[in-house]
């Protein structure tokens, strides 16, 4: 048992004798840190003398308060102590260090903190096995008695103090008597030592032996506050660095907080380095990748995660330092340990390493993190941990599209909707030993996104000027390095890229020019040949430079001398020659690459490596710590404002729009490089502005009317906005009133006695071709000033647009052709061709029929026609009633002119033909016409007036005529007798065993009942006996009315010279015209009929068999010969054919005769001298047509 706290040289003269006074004191081992540290920085003279350990007091604050004040000299005086009685001896970790004599007891306090009475003791209990002894703490708050004379005496109290064992021992080990006086707290300790073979668990129980006071004015009470474990050992901790700290408890009552300030843990250094009193390393000469001997302190970050990697405190139990890159670590250490501004006056490491590990992490945050206060980033490859680390670093690789996949460049941009503007940076404060904070902001950001604050926590950060410069860092990478390319490259340069290098990409589809590729040939060290000029933009102005791949990897630039075709000249030599097939690429002041920090890379199916990198600005660095202003690099030409295009200029067409023909407007220029959109502003005549944004060269506007339009033009960059001034140019259209061009290329070519085929080249206009027509017309005249296209009658029906050749009757006159489009313009001037046709085989006219030259002329069925004799020919009549004439008769030339012409009229022919057989007819016509312009006044037309076609009355083109024929197989004078009934508008005819066919045209004659009389065509046959036809009128009629019709003809259709098979044949005219004042006058209307000449030759013999029969052998044609008729030639035996024959086998004086010669037969007699005789022979007959 032992008393500790009452020293025996505590005296004052000024207390009294009786007056009770304690003094305490308290000793804590702390400890610093795993391995040898440097020490304290402020300490002087030598490790372990009293000079530094009491030097080093002015690096230990207790309560935030430095012990020894910072200006004290080597011999300090009490004043120079903010706090007294404070004794201090450190231990700095090395392996052999002594311990600290001063500790030989191992001390852990306990708070009880109960008040003891004589009738409730208290007790505690001690577990710990290891407990040498147990310190008890009493306190007295106070021990006086209050006299009734006035005056104050002291007081005693008498306690023990006991033990009791496990085995049930009790022992009073101490009994003390507290006598005296103190008005204010008293504490008095008692040492309760265990013996060998103490039985634990053991309770020390504090008992109050005086009786408690029951009067106010004896105050003795005593509380059992604490107790103190002690343990009798005493230890160097090697390795460990730690301290020793002695005080009073007078100073500090509770434990006061403790901090040191030291210079920590030693390391590694390299070779060529020397520790600066910051902490941070300068170096000189080059590093071989060894370190010093002896390890020292340092604050540098790269060699403190070194340390931390290589050691076993770290991970040194898993690494192995041959796998370490430490080329990797001394780049990243030159760059930290680099003085830069500080911000306020002075300079200081570019980043320094102060922290405390001293709770468990996971491996890869604590690496990370102290990474972190350094800009790099650790990266695993080809089994070797390197850094990578964001400093200004030269680019080491080329990427364009030639050394990328198809897929190419992918850019996304990870920037924030809402940005921090104010960065609240937490840093350790070295003077304050507090956690301080530097504020960053930015005004200018502050504008768009107002007051957005961020709180970072600096780690190992105990500067305010890296404080700072770790706020702007981050200001800078939110606001720039939000852009992330992403790409797959080839093996090639997969396996040389690394994280935290800087590459340059070269993408066209960004720079809007190709300026890089594959070296087609490496010519030389000074020259290469590309592998493409064509579509790239090969420059050598501009300060340009070639940048290339050279074949150990590293990537060389060298300025431009020249560029020929493909060939580039440097103006220095490359280190070796540019290999074939390597990558190249242009750069200048008006195009530069882009620049990206590489961040990740992953191997894709071991044939390529997909290769991620975020944006890279050179000048950031200085930005950051000393507030240079940022450069940018024009890394396009798509953001410049282009200039307008070049070269406008506009072509009128017609085209194809919904199968139809439209007018349009095509706008074209030159193309702006590096544009892609355009704005297209135009306007018809001086109507509002009609704006389009286009991404062609070229601009249409469909529709277009007649007119001048106003056309401009800008150019776009890829931000948006248009070039600052237009291109402007104007165009006058004609729209669709501009008349179609003209044929060409018209030429004839016979294709029977009949037909000629006429060809001509396509029409070039559209509107002719899509909905347009072709007219082809003749005249018999071959005078040019006769044969125009107005006195010219359309010979076959108008043909499409898009024809190109068209069989016609061969015919000797004039042939014409005129384009017409879609609208009804013609073309302004005709194709023509003029025909004189040979001599004709010898055929046998049988009629000539002239309707204009019978007396008087034109005596068939006229329909809205009528014979002028003033113009000597069929024409269209008038539209006007007599009751409906206004002007004066007397004014009229012809009353049938009165107002306007009709649009349509007939005649047809007074006589039919008939060949009393089906023969083979040739046909040809006597058809001569011209345009009329009759009464032509304005009041006369009543058309609108965009649809004339001609406005001065000197030429009539919009007229025509057409020549029909129709045939029927039978009798055309037949007339049959029947019945009909309608119902509706269907007529249905009755007659046994008709014979007509659906589409045959019949003239009905209902003698009976109120159907009209007319020609119709049959439309269905029911049956053998019975036809229909449609009236035009409904009604209802019973069947058995009576009616007689006529023999069935052909529809109407254009009369062609040529042949023709049938028996009857009729004709008529239609008459047309376009124009209300325009008329057409028929001056020659006919035909002439033939029959061609034909010869029947039978070269089989014919047994006539004479002299058997007894009689003639009678002989059938193959084909029956037309012979005439009473009305075509004037008989039926007035073209009797021709028989030639030859006998086979005739003797002397054998001969034949030919009797009873028909269009059918002839008989003939074989004969010799004596009378019928069988012979055999051939026969040619010659004669005229060929029936059926």
């Amino acid at each position: 048992m032992s008393l500790i706290g009452i020293p025996s040289d505590l005296t004052d003269p000024n207390i009294p004798s009786n007056v009770l006074a304690s003094k305490q004191f308290q000793t804590l081992m702390e400890l610093l840190g795993e391995g040898e540290i440097e020490g304290f920085p402020s300490a002087t003279g030598s490790k372990g003398s009293t000079e530094y350990n009491t030097s080093a007091l002015k690096d230990v604050f207790l309560n935030g308060t430095q012990v020894l004040q910072q200006g004290a000299g080597t011999s300090p005086t009490d004043e120079d102590f903010n706090f007294q009685n404070v004794s201090f001896e450190p231990r700095f970790g090395t392996s052999d260090q002594t311990a600290i004599q001063a500790i030989t007891e191992l001390e852990t306090e306990f708070t009880v903190s109960q008040t003891v009475t004589a009738s409730s003791p208290v007790s505690v209990s001690i577990t710990n096995t290891s407990v040498n002894a147990v310190r008890v703490t009493i306190a007295f708050n106070e021990l006086q008695e209050f006299l009734d004379d006035g005056d104050i005496d002291g007081a005693e109290v008498t306690l023990n103090i006991q033990t009791i064992e496990n085995d049930g021992t009790t022992q009073t080990v101490i009994t003390d008597t507290v006598q005296g006086r103190t008005a204010s707290a008293y504490f008095r300790d008692y040492k309760v030592n265990f013996p060998s073979g103490t039985s634990f668990p053991v309770t020390i129980r504090v008992n109050r032996e005086t009786a408690d006071s029951t009067e106010n004015t004896l105050r003795n009470s005593f509380v059992f506050t604490n107790y103190t474990e002690i343990i009798n050992e005493q230890k160097a901790y090697a390795n460990s660095a730690h301290v020793a700290l002695r005080f009073d408890a007078k100073t500090f009552p509770t434990t006061p907080r403790r901090s040191f300030r030291v210079r920590g843990t030693k390391i590694k250094i390299p070779h060529n380095g020397t520790v600066r009193s910051d902490g941070s390393i300068s170096y000189s000469g080059a590093f071989n990748g060894s370190f010093k001997a002896d390890k020292e302190y340092s604050n540098d970050p790269a060699w403190v995660l070194y340390d931390l990697l290589t050691t076993s405190k770290g991970f040194g139990d898993q690494i192995d330092t041959a796998n370490i890159d430490v080329f990797s670590f001394y780049s990243a250490s030159v760059y930290a340990s680099t003085l830069v501004d500080d911000g306020f006056g002075g300079t200081e490491p570019r980043f320094s390493c102060n922290v405390v590990i001293q709770n468990q992490k996971q491996a890869y945050n604590l690496i990370n993190e102290l990474c972190s206060c350094m800009r790099v980033m650790p990266f695993y490859s080809a089994g070797t941990i390197s850094l990578g680390q964001d400093r200004p670093t030269d680019p080491s690789y080329l990427f364009n599209l030639s050394n990328v996949t198809e897929a190419g460049f992918t850019y996304t941009n990870s920037s924030l909707r809402t940005k921090h503007t104010v960065i609240n940076v937490a840093y350790f404060d070295m003077e304050t030993r507090t956690i301080e904070y530097e504020t960053v902001e930015d005004t200018a950001l502050q504008t768009k996104y107002g007051v957005v604050v961020k709180n970072l926590k600096a780690i190992a950060v105990t500067s305010r000027g890296q404080a700072a410069r770790l706020g702007k860092w981050f200001l800078y990478t939110q606001n720039n390095e939000g852009e992330v390319v992403n790409f797959t490259t080839t093996l090639e340069a997969g396996v040389l890229v690394r994280p935290g290098q800087v590459i340059q990409i070269a993408d066209p589809l960004r720079a809007g020019v190709r300026r890089g590729g594959r070296i087609k040939t490496g010519v030389s060290t000074t020259q290469i040949v590309v592998d493409d000029a064509n579509n790239t933009d090969l420059v050598a102005t501009n300060s340009a430079t070639l940048s290339v791949i050279l074949r150990d990897g590293t990537l060389e630039t060298r300025s431009i001398s020249s560029i020929s075709g493909t060939t580039i000249t440097v103006s220095s030599a490359f280190s070796s020659v540019p290999q074939t097939n390597s990558v190249w690429v242009i750069e200048n002041t008006s195009v530069q690459l882009q620049t990206f920090r590489v961040i990740g890379i992953t191997e894709v199916d071991g044939l390529a490596y997909q290769v991620t990198a975020v944006a890279f600005n050179s000048s950031k660095y200085n930005f950051v710590e000393d507030g240079t202003p940022l450069t940018t690099r024009s890394i396009t030409t798509l953001t410049a404002i282009k200039p307008p295009p070049s070269n406008l200029q506009g072509s009128e067409q017609i085209v194809v729009l919904n199968n139809r023909a439209v007018s349009k407007l095509f706008i074209q220029w030159e193309p702006v490089q590096g544009v892609t959109e355009y704005m297209v502003q135009y306007r018809f005549k001086n109507e509002n502005l009609i704006s389009e944004r286009i991404t062609r060269p070229d601009f249409t506007i469909f529709e277009t009317k007649a007119g001048t339009y106003t056309i401009r033009v800008f150019s776009y960059n890829a931000l948006g906005k248009p070039s600052i001034t237009p291109s402007t140019t104007t165009f006058t259209t004609v729209g669709k009133t501009a008349l179609p061009d003209d044929p060409s290329g018209l030429t004839l070519e016979p294709v029977s006695d009949q037909f000629v085929r006429l060809r001509f080249n396509p029409s070039t206009s559209v509107d002719v071709l899509h909905g347009g027509t072709v007219s082809v017309r003749h005249t018999p005249s071959v005078n040019p000033a006769i044969a125009t296209f107005q006195n010219s009658t359309e010979i076959i029906p108008k043909l499409a647009g898009n024809i190109t050749e068209t069989l016609v009757p061969a015919l000797t006159g004039t042939y014409s052709i005129k384009f017409i489009d879609d609208t009804g313009n013609r073309s302004n001037n005709a194709a023509k061709i003029i025909v004189t046709q040979p001599n004709p085989q010898p055929n046998q006219i049988i009629l000539t029929e002239r309707e204009d030259t019978d007396s008087p002329p034109f005596q068939g069925d006229k329909v809205r026609t009528f014979y002028d004799a003033t113009f000597d020919g069929l024409l269209l009549d008038g539209t006007l009633l007599f009751d409906e004439i206004t002007q004066n008769i007397d004014d009229l030339s012809n009353i049938d002119f009165a107002g306007p012409i009709n649009s349509s009229g007939t005649y047809e022919f007074s006589n039919k033909v008939d060949l009393s057989g089906i023969f083979n007819l040739t046909l040809k016509r006597r058809f001569v016409t011209s345009g009329l312009l009759v009464n032509d006044l304005i009041d006369s037309r009543t058309a609108l007036i965009n649809t004339w076609t001609e406005f001065d009355g000197t030429q009539a083109d919009d007229v025509n005529a057409k020549l029909l024929v129709a045939t029927t197989d039978i009798d055309p004078a037949t007339s049959v007798s029947a019945t009909y009934g309608q119902s509706g508008t269907t007529i249905t005819i009755t007659k046994t065993d008709h014979g007509y066919s659906a589409g045959d045209f019949v003239v009905i004659d209902f003698t009976a009942g109120s159907a009209t009389d007319g020609n119709y065509e049959i439309q269905t046959v029911p049956n053998a006996n019975t036809f229909t036809v449609t009236a035009s009128a409904s009604a209802t009629i019973s069947s058995g009315t009576s009616c007689t019709y006529g023999a069935n003809f052909t529809q109407f259709n254009t009369f062609a010279n040529g042949e023709y098979t049938a028996r009857g044949f009729k004709f008529k005219c239609e008459l047309e015209s376009n124009d209300p004042a325009q008329n057409i006058n028929v001056t020659e209307l006919g035909f002439e009929a033939s029959v061609k000449r034909r010869t029947e030759t039978i070269n089989t013999a014919i047994a006539s068999q004479c002299a058997t029969t007894g009689s003639g052998k009678t002989v059938t044609f193959s084909d029956p010969f037309f012979t005439g008729t009473a009305s075509l030639g004037g008989s039926t035996t007035a073209f009797l054919p021709t028989i030639g024959i030859t006998l086979e086998g005739a003797a002397s004086g054998d001969f034949f005769n030919i009797t009873s010669i028909t269009g059918t037969q002839f008989v003939i007699e074989t004969r010799s001298s004596s009378g019928l005789k069988d012979l055999s022979f051939k026969y040619t007959a010659v004669g005229f047509g060929k029936g059926t």
